[in-house]
């Protein structure tokens, strides 16, 4: 059971440093969990909105599309951790709620996922502007915007910390 509970949560490590463009690394610790700062409230995350377009620095140029690639990995881990959290019911392990809502709602996911490549033509994420410093150097700018949304919201976003964010975001940029 322990072991089970270890290789969900490598899974969504290594889901979180894809997102990120990140190679996985070696050894995960115990206690860390992906995607996760400080909580911000609806005026810090404004604050943090301007923080952050202050220190974004774009660069010229076009990279490779990885848009559809990391979305089909995505997919996969996705799944990966469905198959694990659906044997560990059958085989009448406990699992967190977390585990739950993603059996239950996981047509949800797939949902977003087939309108995602329905909508997104190939190509698509290399006209998007992208970042030549930080952790998501060479990444879409979007792409660390949304990294930081959702970790400052433990993965919960409501449209008024978004709204905040977003539009003091972008009385920063040009």
């Amino acid at each position: 059971m322990q072991e089970s509970r270890r290789m969900i949560l490598k899974t969504f490590l290594r889901w979180g440093e894809r997102l990120r463009g990140n190679a996985p690394p070696k050894e995960f610790p115990a206690n860390e969990l992906p995607l996760r700062s400080e909580l911000l409230g609806s005026d810090q995350m404004k604050q943090h909105g301007k923080t952050l377009a202050e220190s974004h620095k774009l660069g010229g140029g076009r990279a490779p599309d990885q848009l559809l690639k990391r979305l089909a990995e995505n997919e996969s881990v996705l799944i990966g951790a469905r198959l694990l959290l659906t044997t560990a019911v059958k085989a009448n392990r406990r699992i967190a709620p977390a585990g739950e809502w993603l059996l239950d709602n996981f047509y949800l996911i797939e949902e977003q996922i087939r309108t995602a490549k329905r909508h997104l033509p190939k190509g698509y994420s290399r006209e998007l502007p992208r970042l030549v410093n930080g952790p998501s150097a060479g990444l879409p700018r979007v792409y660390d915007i949304a990294l930081e949304i959702i970790s400052h919201g433990d993965g919960r976003i409501d449209l008024e910390s978004l709204s905040s964010f977003l539009t003091a975001y972008q009385t920063m940029t040009f």
